[in-house]
């Protein structure tokens, strides 16, 4: 009898011991999946603002460029497939066209001196470029968090516990190879 009661203690020793390892674990995991998610939110946040502020961009171009409508329909069709992205990688995706598109807009002003000077133009402008910054840090921010998260999940024991309670690896936040190769813009700095 005093062997069972032994082994029921072992046993239950071991058992609590397992939980001392895997409950700090796990919820350590939740904590870092949440931050992953939090920062992830951020991207959302900017992302929504400049698709927001696009429209105003667009009306105040049309009203000084009412034929350039290929770049008009490529950045609405970009934010429409931005709006509609479901992963980081879709979104990175959709964000990569909708830059491009923006881009063709900029070389297009070129064009048209007296909207360079339009100060709703100006003004939108600026929101945008703050906007894009905004994007910037918080894709940094995400990928930290991604990288801290999968770390985590990666490293022995946090491997067998990610594994036994579902946590998964997080996709990066990632920029589009065409994204390298930005056009170069002159708002008019040197006229020569």
């Amino acid at each position: 009898m005093r062997k069972g009661f032994l082994g029921i203690g072992i046993f239950i020793a071991i058992l609590v011991l397992l939980l001392l390892m895997i409950v700090p674990s796990y919820n350590n995991f939740v904590s870092l999946e949440e931050s992953v998610d939090q920062s992830y939110a951020q991207i959302e946040n900017q992302l929504q603002r400049r698709l927001d502020l696009i429209p105003n961009l667009v009306n105040t171009v049309k009203g000084y460029a009412s034929h350039e409508e290929e770049v008009l329909t490529a950045i609405a069709d970009a934010r429409a497939r931005l709006a509609g992205a479901g992963s980081p990688e879709e979104e990175a995706t959709a964000n990569a066209e909708l830059s491009s598109a923006l881009s063709r807009l900029l070389v297009v002003v070129e064009n048209y001196p007296e909207l360079k000077a339009d100060q709703q133009f100006t003004q939108l402008m600026d929101e945008l470029s703050g906007t894009e910054n905004r994007i910037s840090v918080a894709r940094k921010d995400y990928n930290d968090q991604v990288a801290e998260y999968n770390k985590r999940i990666k490293r022995f024991p946090g491997v067998i516990i990610a594994n036994v309670t579902g946590f998964d690896e997080k996709e990066y936040f990632e920029a589009d190879p065409n994204a390298q190769q930005a056009p170069e813009v002159d708002f008019g700095g040197n006229d020569e």
